[in-house]
């Protein structure tokens, strides 16, 4: 048995931040002193670092139930589903919905419930949840309905990621540039056949929660006179970046000999999207690990230039273009191996070795 991608859908929203944007912001550090680099100069190098230039928000009137349906409308009619033949909705997010304007997260009913409801399933045996597991929830919900299906108790799920990260950003903060919003979902099922047939190959996931839990977190605006009773999400960028650097790249390859597959083979690497150089950093010291003095080209798809970092949403998004030919230069083919990997708050990180 194989756990096989047979849908994929994103919902990629239609406002653009662009760099610009932020030119004319007053930036704030953590010690709340202002920033006294002219906006232009900190946009810039913001913008070397991290690879982004613009990123997206969704409209006042769309919650993230709501880009997870529309995403999620798009797997099932790829897989040629109407999605009465679903066992389990899986749901990634972090803050669940996040009104316009307002800092309250509203998470019940779980938005995988509200989805359900969307899409007018009516199978009551069709059950909904939300997981929180950072930025890697998508593929941790991926590894969730590939258990499911190992033990029998469901053969096809609806597994999506989808965060409104706008919503809950501290504008005077240099952060706050790195993050943006979407949905990706994909359809998957249980099929049997021999072993050379698509489907997972294997998994990794791992959790470090000592002196990495506060890594991201929710706290105070870096505005010195901003309310201190509302939260906003922060990051410690050099913590993150360090840990990133040193457990990623060792789970992507304890991912891939567990599946037996050689370097060599593998076509495509769909990493979460949170910083190019980091990404790059990240890939390189993949290779390394098996000797590579070099990556190969095109090994690496990358949305983060114009889409930013949308969470848990960036790798099926990413996946999702690249499937149905939105992103120039990049293709996959039947047979092809690719590997899944991400990396958040937690600390978390996962990978998926998997068969196209």
């Amino acid at each position: 048995m194989r756990s096989v991608i047979i849908g994929t859908g994103s919902y990629i929203p239609s406002i653009v931040k662009t760099n610009k944007d932020f030119a004319n912001h007053n930036f704030y550090a953590e010690d709340n002193t202002r920033i006294e680099t002219d906006p232009h100069e900190v946009v810039e190098k913001f913008r070397m670092i991290t690879g982004i230039e613009e990123r997206r928000y969704t409209s006042a009137n769309i919650q993230s139930s709501d880009m997870a349906a529309m995403a999620a409308k798009e797997a099932l009619a790829d897989a040629k589903s109407d999605g009465e033949d679903i066992d389990q909705i899986i749901l990634a997010h972090n803050f669940g919905n996040v009104l316009k304007h307002t800092i309250q997260t509203d998470a019940m009913p779980a938005l995988a419930s509200r989805v359900k409801n969307k899409l007018g399933i009516k199978n009551p045996n069709c059950i909904c949840y939300d997981i929180l597991f950072g930025c890697p929830g998508w593929i941790q919900g991926m590894i969730q309905a590939d258990a499911f299906f190992k033990a029998g108790l469901a053969k096809k799920c609806l597994v999506i990621g989808t965060e409104a990260l706008s919503r809950v950003i501290d504008v005077y903060d240099r952060d706050s540039m790195i993050f943006s919003d979407g949905a990706g979902a994909t359809v998957i099922a249980a099929q049997e056949g021999s072993d050379s047939q698509s489907g997972i190959l294997a998994s990794v996931a791992q959790s470090h929660c000592g002196e990495e839990l506060d890594y991201l977190y929710m706290g105070k605006s870096f505005f010195p006179e901003s309310d201190a009773r509302i939260r906003y999400i922060k990051m410690k960028g050099r913590k993150v970046y360090e840990y990133a650097m040193k457990y990623v790249p060792q789970a992507m390859k304890a991912c891939l000999d567990n599946a037996g597959v050689e370097i060599g083979q593998l076509k495509k690497v769909f990493l979460h999207q949170a910083n190019e150089k980091m990404d790059e950093g990240i890939i390189k010291a993949m290779y390394k690990l098996y000797g590579a003095t070099s990556v190969p080209d095109n090994i690496m798809p990358m949305s983060i230039h114009t889409l930013g970092n949308s969470s848990v949403a960036t790798v099926p998004t990413l996946y999702d273009m690249v499937k149905h030919h939105k992103m120039a230069g990049h293709e996959i083919h039947t047979g092809d191996i690719v590997l899944f990997a991400s990396v958040g708050a937690g600390m978390n990180i996962n990978a998926i070795a998997y068969r196209v």
